[in-house]
């Protein structure tokens, strides 16, 4: 890893990555501070009312406790897009820009291999995405414990969390990947971003109702259980694990790609 580029690309990302981090503040906050009893009942009776649009987005089971209402209203939806959002700026900004404007010329000039500089972009996503999991975490605690204290389950969190930090790994990977194999721009960064967002969308489709539950097999994002994570379930922490194992091998493979794609420059 060449920590010069490292540096000079974790500077450049830093300010999209302080816009994600704090609109998800926002978020938490305010999701964490509906935490209420009555105002529970009242969305259950939403939930009741409408359960496909509800159920769509993850939100189909009712919360009884703060962690619950924590994974009911973040994790089915904010905490995944928004970060795929940030992903899809990265992977252009730390490659498919590179490519297309010519300017990877400049980096392949200094004494430094392929794979060093494609390692490196890599470590500064995984940095960035790594810190933003350490902010999300240190915010939900912190959200918590002031408006309710002593009433998260800091180790369900924690290992939602974990799981959590798999799943984007495993989509920056994957648009890590698209980025090192395609030469047009457009390519690049919308086959693996656009194969991530069909992903959601099989996943929102599956949850609506019975006819599409079958999507369910067939999608990486099932892995993500969430409810099952917190709960400590073998299988659900057996997902996460396949997401941790499908990121590295997402990555290795975008880094080869990289080393021998040729780049007519």
């Amino acid at each position: 890893m060449n920590r010069t580029l490292f540096a000079k690309e974790l500077r450049a990302n830093l300010f999209v990555s302080l816009i994600i981090a704090a609109v998800l503040a926002m978020y938490i906050g305010v999701i964490v501070s509906m935490y209420d009893p009555e105002l529970g009942e009242s969305l259950d009776a939403m939930m009741q009312s409408m359960p496909e649009m509800f159920a769509a987005f993850g939100m189909s089971v009712q919360a009884t406790t703060l962690i619950d209402f924590m994974l009911n209203y973040l994790y089915g939806f904010l905490l995944t897009i928004f970060i795929l959002v940030l992903i899809l700026i990265v992977a252009n900004k730390l490659m498919v820009r590179y490519l297309d404007r010519g300017a990877m010329a400049y980096l392949l000039a200094t004494p430094n291999s392929r794979t060093r500089i494609a390692l490196t972009m890599v470590g500064v996503m995984v940095t960035i995405l790594v810190a933003l999991m350490a902010v999300v975490t240190s915010l939900e605690a912190g959200f918590a414990e002031a408006l309710f204290p002593g009433e998260l389950d800091m180790q369900a969190l924690m290992q939602v969390n974990a799981g959590l930090l798999a799943l984007w790994l495993a989509m920056a990977g994957l648009c890590f990947l698209s980025a090192c194999l395609f030469s047009n721009a457009t390519a690049a960064l919308w086959v693996g971003g656009g194969l991530n967002i069909l992903f959601f969308l099989m996943q929102m489709v599956s949850q609506v109702g019975d006819k599409f539950e079958f999507l369910k097999n067939v999608n990486p994002l099932t892995l993500f259980d969430y409810y099952g994570l917190a709960a400590g379930d073998a299988s659900a922490v057996g997902g996460a694990i396949a997401l941790a194992v499908g990121a590295v091998a997402l990555f290795a493979v975008a880094v080869a790609a990289f080393d021998r794609r040729d780049l007519s420059i």
